[in-house]
């Protein structure tokens, strides 16, 4: 399968799919082992692969765990450094629930990794209470307020790094 991720000399295009997954007060994120910064877990979509198929298969991929695409959430048109480069990323943001919460740790953080562009990633899964979110950094910044609330029509966000 290939991402739908595209380098030019100059630019990158990425279109990412990622899972809000809350529970007990707690969202799940993750993060770089060398970062601080959270992110939603995810990844990219793939050519001829619908993006809720996509959540299903990087959760399993990446944790081990069966997850049901609950609803779109928000759609964002992310813009931030690539390394040296500028990125332009569409991101669909899914609220999303355990099929089987025996899969994986419900509490703290627990390590795995993913695979982007053939480079291994170290990352952790941290749970996060809600009422914690201002004190971490999240990227994209800004969406505390959407996490609190769900939001029962899908939003549209500009972030710009």
């Amino acid at each position: 399968m290939q991402d739908i991720l595209f380098k030019t000399e100059s630019f990158v295009f990425s279109y990412r799919i990622a899972g809000i997954l809350i529970r007990d007060g707690k969202v799940l994120l993750q993060k770089p082992r060398n970062d601080e910064g959270y992110s939603f877990p995810g990844g990219h979509v793939s050519f001829g692969e619908t993006s809720d198929k996509a959540l299903i298969r990087e959760f399993k991929e990446e944790i081990g765990t069966d997850i049901k695409v609950e609803r779109l959430l928000l759609i964002g048109e992310v813009f931030f450094p690539w390394g040296s480069k500028p990125c332009q990323q569409i991101g669909l943001y899914y609220l999303v629930s355990l099929c089987d919460e025996t899969q994986i740790p419900l509490e703290g953080t627990f390590k795995a990794f993913d695979e982007l562009c053939n480079e291994r990633v170290d990352l952790d899964f941290c749970w996060i209470p809600l009422s914690k979110l201002s004190e971490i950094t999240l990227y994209p910044t800004g969406l505390e307020q959407d996490l609190l609330s769900l939001p029962e029509n899908v939003k549209h966000f500009v972030y710009v790094e």
